[in-house]
C-alpha cells in the first residue's frame, strides 16, 4: 500500500496549530499579517511562513490593498471549506473543497455591486 505524497504533506500543514489558527481566523474576514499576528498570539515571521505554505496548497489567497500613500499590502483570507479524507480498498482519498468566493464581491462584474458585498462585509 502506497500514500500519496500530496496527501501526507497536506494532512502535515493542517496538523500545525498555527496554520489552523491562521485558517480560521481568516474564514471570518480578510486580515494582513500584522492583524494575524495579534490575532493569532504569533509573531510575524511565524505567520509568514504559514502563509506560505498555506497559500503553496492553495489553502489562503492574498489580495494587495492599495493605498495613496504607496504602503500597499495585503490581506489573506481563507479558501478552505472543507476536508473529506476517505479510505475505500486499502488507499486514503482526500478532497478538498474550496469557497466559492475568497474576498468578498470578487466575483461581481458590476462596480456598484461589488463595493455594496465589500460593504456590508466590514
Amino acid at each position: 500500500m502506497s500514500e500519496d505524497p500530496a496527501l501526507g504533506k497536506l494532512l502535515d500543514v493542517l496538523s500545525d496549530e498555527y496554520a489552523r489558527d491562521i485558517l480560521a481566523a481568516t474564514s471570518i474576514k480578510p486580515m494582513s499579517a500584522q492583524q494575524l499576528a495579534d490575532e493569532c498570539e504569533m509573531s510575524p515571521p511565524t505567520v509568514y511562513r504559514r502563509v506560505d505554505r498555506l497559500q503553496a496548497f492553495g489553502l489562503l489567497e492574498e489580495q494587495t490593498k492599495i493605498r495613496t500613500d504607496n504602503n500597499h499590502y495585503s490581506v489573506y483570507t481563507a479558501t478552505l471549506s472543507e476536508v473529506c479524507l476517505e479510505l475505500d480498498t486499502g488507499s486514503f482519498e482526500a478532497v478538498v473543497t474550496r469557497t466559492d468566493e475568497s474576498f468578498p464581491g470578487e466575483r461581481e462584474s458590476d462596480t456598484a455591486d461589488r463595493f455594496k458585498k465589500m460593504w456590508e462585509d466590514l
